[in-house]
């Protein structure tokens, strides 16, 4: 026996290869090995930027005296979440069924085959060996015990996996209006989010509410609220730009310090989105800071990595904070002043040992003078110990990466971000896509073993529609078709229209087979493979089958709507373009520097699909030629079209109508 994690491709199994601990793989034959021995199976989920799975491995899975009780009494698996989504899904709801409450590091004790009988997160290590002796004595003991325990847990996981109610409401603009209001009145009002800390940024909510906004003429106080509060609080990163994942307070002073991909990809959606959509310069900047993060930080390969860890050295934040003396040190004693006081730093500090995270209130007075002392601690800060980056590629989450990149392009007018986005789309379809199949991961240039699972096949989707509608190339839209009709062929559940499983028909068999509708951190793939059939059909050239897998799709999930519209802000983002038609905007013209193409796609609503071209060069543009001479914006909402307009002014005008 011994440790099996050092092939891994995952920096997060990785790291636990040199643990006593005779980690393995999920695999079949770590199951059977279970079985052959006749003991359980100690399961240990995290991912590589979490604090306290440091803290545990350092602790426990370090240690010797551990090690030698695990190893004797269990088969010990490690999973990474963000490449095994679909085992984090069902431990973490056996973990929230039992305990009330979940995260990371999960710890789970399991049969055999599988099934749970007791779960927690975090233990120290005192804790831990008296939980380990405590589980072998009952699986030695009272197996009975145990037996009946994961019977009962495992019928409840089936039963929650069993989908949404049907009979919810049909999909309208009243619903939508609904849904906004309830999701209004969660909303802090001083301090911006919603509900209580500790709060995550509610980027696919606020992706909702900018659609809603552009319907119906309300709710962008409540989306100015939050993104500005969030852009001038400690969670972005004032010196390098870019979002931590959470902020542990309820207003954004100080964050739990790891950057994840997603959260950075969702949110230069919307950011870009609300500078399109008002010009405010706060928008403008905080896109231009976080797409950059993106490129500069998380590229590798033409692809974008996961996440930087939350710890440096050991120590949570170490890289960021600062005290006043320290700003003194490396800007003098008048800048120093200035930027402590421009900053909010204080003597006795936002954060541990009297440092603070910085934050910016207030623009500064002196434009010049502030880029002149971020760039010095900026300097400085690069000498520090840097924290640990996760360079695992993960489709799902640079799929989201290629669409904010896309329309950030557009937004800020900034070309370099569409050859990112392009760039990675084409490194993921010649890496990830394997005999047409998608993998979940890769790994410095390697492909890992893991299949894709539904948000990877709809994210990637839905980015490469993106890249096609700005670029107008054909292959990107035949990339994205490829996807969508293997989504439809392997995750669709055949028994009930609408409903979609996480993973596919042909993966491995687990406990249950997970299909959860509901948004997270990141939209669910049900309410992400909504979004890019609703697009795909309306650029199809046999749209029948997308539009119908569509209106299916955001139909099932009307009850989350309905009962629960926090839980379900990507759905309602979707359905906010859906009523609305979607909107088809086709512009026929000579060429891509058509002036009347830059409007419709400054002008779009978000979810709105466009397309510029010669008469012709695609679906939408077939019979639509320029008019008199002068290139024509044809509007559509669903089957209905407007007639053609000539001028910028105009299409703002027929786009501006409510529903």
């Amino acid at each position: 026996m011994a440790n099996k994690l050092g092939s891994a491709t995952s920096p997060y199994l990785r790291q636990h290869a040199d643990n006593p601990v005779h980690w393995q793989q999920w695999t079949p034959e770590a199951l059977a090995e279970a079985a052959a021995r006749d003991v359980p199976i100690l399961l240990s989920i995290g991912y590589a930027a979490c604090h306290w799975c440091h803290v545990m491995a350092h602790e426990s899975f370090e240690s010797v005296d551990v090690a030698v009780v695990a190893n004797e009494n269990f088969v010990c698996i490690k999973v990474d979440r963000e490449e095994r989504p679909d085992l984090d899904a069902i431990y973490m709801n056996a973990t929230v069924a039992m305990t009330g409450q979940g995260g990371w590091p999960m710890t789970c004790f399991l049969t055999p085959d599988g099934r749970p009988f007791f779960c927690g997160t975090y233990y120290p290590k005192d804790g831990f060996l008296q939980l380990l002796s405590a589980v072998t004595d009952t699986w030695q003991n009272r197996r009975d015990e145990v037996e009946q325990a994961s019977d009962q847990i495992a019928t409840e996981l089936r039963k929650m996996s069993s989908g949404l109610p049907s009979g919810g409401p049909a999909p309208s603009p009243e619903l939508c209006d609904h849904a906004v209001a309830a999701v209004l009145r969660d909303e802090d009002l001083a301090r911006g989010g919603f509900g209580r800390a500790p709060k995550f940024p509610p980027s696919a909510l606020l992706e909702a509410l900018l659609r809603h906004h552009e319907r119906t003429g309300s709710a962008l106080d409540a989306v100015e609220r939050t993104a500005t509060a969030m852009a001038r609080g400690g969670i972005y990163d004032q010196l390098a730009g870019g979002f931590a994942r959470y902020s542990v307070d309820a207003s954004w002073v100080v964050p739990h310090f790891e950057k994840m991909l997603y959260d950075n990809a969702l949110l230069l959606r919307v950011y870009a989105h609300w500078a399109r959509l008002t010009g405010n310069p706060l928008a403008r900047k905080v896109a231009d800071e976080t797409a950059r993060f993106i490129i500069d930080d998380l590229g590798a390969g033409g692809m974008f990595v996961s996440s930087l860890d939350a710890d440096t050295a050991g120590r949570e934040g170490l890289t960021y904070v600062w005290t006043p003396a320290e700003l003194v040190s490396v800007l003098g004693d008048d800048d120093g002043r200035w930027a402590a006081s421009l900053f909010e730093v204080t003597a006795t500090g936002t954060f541990e040992h009297g440092s603070s995270v910085l934050q910016l209130l207030a623009d500064p007075d002196d434009a010049v003078r502030f880029e002149r002392v971020r760039a010095k601690l900026m300097a400085a800060r690069e000498l520090r110990p840097q924290p640990g980056r996760d360079d695992k590629v993960v489709t799902a989450w640079n799929g989201f990466a290629i669409t904010a990149l896309a329309e950030a392009a557009v937004a800020l007018g900034a070309p370099e971000l569409l050859d990112a986005a392009t760039g990675c789309a084409r490194r993921l379809l010649d890496l990830h896509l394997v005999d047409g199949r998608l993998r979940r991961a890769s790994l410095g240039g390697v492909v890992g073993d893991s299949g894709g699972i539904l948000e990877d096949y709809a994210a990637l989707a839905t980015g490469l529609l993106a890249v096609h509608q700005v670029t107008g190339e054909q292959s990107w839209l035949d990339a994205a078709h490829g996807l969508l009709d293997t989504a439809l062929t392997h995750f669709t559940d055949p028994d009930r229209g609408g409903r979609w499983f996480d993973t596919a028909d042909d993966a491995e068999a687990l406990l249950v087979r997970p299909a959860d509708p509901v948004d997270g951190a990141t939209p669910s793939g049900a309410s992400l493979v909504a979004e890019a059939l609703l697009t795909f059909a309306h650029l199809a050239a046999e749209p029948e089958r997308y539009i119908n897998a569509a209106a299916a799709t955001l139909a099932s999930a009307t009850p989350i709507l309905a009962r629960s519209p926090r839980g379900g802000g990507h759905w309602l983002a979707v359905t906010e373009a859906a009523v609305r038609g979607p909107i088809q905007i086709a512009v026929a013209c000579t060429g891509p520097d058509s002036e009347l193409l830059s409007a419709a796609r400054r002008f779009a609503p978000g979810g709105a699909i466009v397309v510029g071209g010669a008469e012709g060069s695609s679906t939408l543009l077939d019979g639509r030629g320029l008019v008199h001479g002068q290139d024509a914006a044809y509007v559509c909402r669903g089957q209905m079209c407007d007639l053609p307009v000539t001028t910028a002014g105009d299409l703002a005008a027929a786009l501006g109508a409510a529903v």
